[in-house]
């Protein structure tokens, strides 16, 4: 994570970094279990800006477009299983993560062979 600070020179949105009780809200509304390095990444780096790549949110009152929840629901009418969680959009597909960590890009089309064994090798090679 601090390779990807370092490269966005620390550009961030207006979106606060959640904490780990509005991390638990999202969980619980959501039905999803979260791994470590998800709830990491979300406290440290969720707001950061990098090219094209901007991590959807979690939003107190869940206004930004990119958030969590709403993406979510647009994805698993597209199609997405349950036991896959977009945690970033890029142009109607989604880079997806698991409960145990692991990242799969995800086509509104299905999915792709595109897959990465935990988020720092994801961060490192995206």
């Amino acid at each position: 994570m601090s390779e990807l600070i370092k490269l966005s020179g620390n550009q961030r949105t207006n979106v606060p970094l959640p904490d780990d009780d509005l991390i638990a809200q999202y969980e619980k509304e959501i039905g999803f279990s979260f791994c470590t390095d998800y709830k990491r990444m979300l406290k440290v780096v969720s707001n950061i800006l990098y090219g094209t790549i901007e991590l959807l949110c979690l939003s107190k009152d869940k206004i930004y477009s990119d958030e969590l929840i709403s993406t979510l629901h647009t994805a698993r009418e597209q199609g997405l299983a349950k036991n896959w969680l977009p945690f970033c959009e890029d142009n109607g597909n989604y880079y997806c993560i698991n409960s145990d960590g692991i990242i799969k890009y995800w086509s509104h089309n299905g999915y792709t062979n595109e897959q990465w064994p935990n988020l720092a090798s994801w961060i490192h090679n995206v």
